[in-house]
């Protein structure tokens, strides 16, 4: 299957236009459409810092990544946690 990239838009009742002519033998197509999504980002107001953590860690650079980590929930239960990435990781 061949690709090509080319600009279009969607009118108001929903129509697909293609902005430019194509150069491809006629025949059936597949389209995909990938339209821009606005950026959540785009707001100028700094948001606020969570507090860091405190991590005891020689190694900086994981110390820091912890820091920026959210601690485990109280419930949380590690063998229950590898128990669901067996049967995952083999189907089971």
């Amino acid at each position: 299957m061949q690709a090509y990239k080319l600009n279009a838009t969607i009118d108001e009742s929903g129509h697909l236009i293609i902005d430019e002519p194509l150069n491809i033998a006629p025949g059936k197509v597949e389209v995909i459409i990938l339209q821009p999504v606005p950026s959540l980002e785009t707001s100028t107001e700094s948001q606020p810092d969570k507090p860091r953590r405190k991590v005891d860690c020689s190694i900086t650079i994981l110390r820091e990544w912890f820091e920026k980590t959210e601690p485990a929930p109280p419930d949380f239960d590690p063998d229950q946690a590898r128990w669901e990435a067996l049967k995952e990781k083999h189907n089971l």
